[in-house]
């Protein structure tokens, strides 16, 4: 049996947690942030960048991935 983790109404997802439910390659992600396909991440602190989770669960939407 998988264990399935359920997506956060609200708040912040770190990067593993972005790509657990949005499954690309780390190079992928940063790629497609670059070349604005993805959304960029919000810096909460110097070496803490986290995304919104409505961003990316309207991003899994969009794309009608099946995390």
């Amino acid at each position: 049996m998988q264990n399935v983790r359920p997506f956060p109404l609200t708040g912040y997802l770190r990067l593993p947690e972005v790509l657990y439910y949005f499954p690309v390659s780390k190079s992928t992600w940063y790629a497609g942030i670059k070349a604005s396909k993805y959304p960029a991440g919000v810096k909460l602190s110097e070496r803490c960048t986290a995304w919104h989770a409505e961003a990316i669960r309207e991003l899994i939407q969009q794309h009608g991935v099946v995390a």
